[in-house]
């Protein structure tokens, strides 16, 4: 009996100790936001500015084309230091930065106004398009830069600290959950391996085995996602080591034939959901029942269902147990996949049923 080992594909990168806050502005996604700023800022320049001698929408053009020249080059030059802002530390980062994005501001406008100076003249048609005092455009430009500069370097900082903060929390609920498996569980799976030593020595072996499994397993910290085969072979451990237990009161059914066992999700996503069912639900329960555990794939999503039998009457101690299991794994798959998961869980008479629905990655 054996574990799955990590491989280099599903190893995932630690990104709570990072200390660099920007985004990454060679990244499709960043410069987009970038070119949509920069047109926000040329609409609100256009407005407050108002040169009275220049048509507003050719003043709009103007500045709309000179700042969205800067905002890309400043996108190239911090995407091209990356690696060396990234050694160092936030106020360092922040300084360079600010530096970086007034200089490239005022590169740029320098270039402007001798373009403006060698194709035109004063009075000419294209004349009033550029600047005409030098000192003034480059020095109100390097100010502008700066103020916008300032704003949005405190707003990645902030959005930064703030998604550090979840991952933290995230990882302090892995933890708790793994925390959870340890007291009643392991005291409850001793109790039964010590009693099948003198009547069983052979299942209790490999419920030993099972159990070492299971816990190096819940204890690995090195990944934050692993392939759905791996987790769900975790919840079959699980499976077997309460069966010893609950014997023939429980059963599982895994319909999961037609899920893509490569695809990437979270560590301990089924199997807490499975200790739920069988915790609030099968043990409740004089004569057992069977747990269900299905999956399905809907285009780009995956989704999968834990399904069980509940008491007619269950003790809200029970349902606030589901509750935090179930906002755990919520937390854990919005850090994962940011606004394209969801859960939904539905209670009847005598069921209990948790969808999770996630995007399917799988590694290439």
């Amino acid at each position: 009996m054996t574990t799955p080992t990590p491989s280099p594909a599903t190893t995932a990168r630690d990104t709570v100790g990072s200390n660099y806050y920007l985004p990454d502005f060679c990244a499709t996604r960043s410069v987009f936001i970038v070119v949509l700023i920069t047109q926000l800022v040329a609409v609100v320049l256009t407005l407050a500015g108002g040169d009275r001698d220049i048509d507003f929408w050719i003043e709009h053009a103007r500045n709309a084309v000179f700042l969205l020249w800067i905002g890309l080059s400043i996108a190239v030059v911090l995407c091209s230091m990356r690696r060396h802002l990234e050694a160092l530390s936030p106020a360092q980062v922040s300084t360079v930065a600010l530096a970086l994005i007034m200089g490239v501001t005022i590169v740029i406008s320098e270039l402007a106004y001798r373009v403006g100076e060698a194709f035109t003249q004063p009075g000419t048609e294209l004349g009033h398009l550029f600047p005409l005092d030098h000192a003034a455009f480059l020095l109100r430009g390097g100010l502008i830069s700066f103020i916008f500069g300032a704003l949005a370097l405190r707003y990645f900082y902030v959005t930064h600290e703030w998604r550090r903060n979840v991952e933290m929390e995230a990882r302090s609920r892995i933890h708790a959950l793994q925390a959870r498996i340890r007291p009643h569980f392991l005291f409850n799976s001793m109790n039964t391996i010590a009693s099948l030593t003198r009547s069983n020595p052979k299942q209790a072996e490999e419920a030993v085995e099972d159990l070492a499994d299971l816990f190096r397993a819940n204890l690995n910290e090195a990944r934050a996602q692993i392939p759905l085969k791996e987790e769900l072979e975790v919840a079959r451990i699980y499976q077997r080591i309460e069966e010893l237990r609950l014997g023939t009161r429980l059963k599982v059914e895994w319909r999961v034939n037609d899920v893509p066992m490569r695809a990437l999700v979270p560590s301990l996503l089924v199997q807490p959901l499975l200790e739920n069912a069988i915790y609030h639900g099968i043990e409740r329960l004089p004569g057992g029942g069977t747990v269900i555990v299905s999956g399905e794939r809907t285009g780009d999503s995956l989704r999968l269902s834990v399904t069980n039998p509940v008491p007619s009457e269950a003790n809200p101690r029970d349902r606030e147990g589901n509750r935090i299991a179930v906002a755990n794994i919520t937390q854990r798959l919005e850090l994962a996949f940011p606004g394209q998961s969801g859960i939904e869980t539905t209670q009847t008479a005598d069921t209990y049923v948790v969808t999770l629905t996630f995007p399917c990655i799988e590694p290439t």
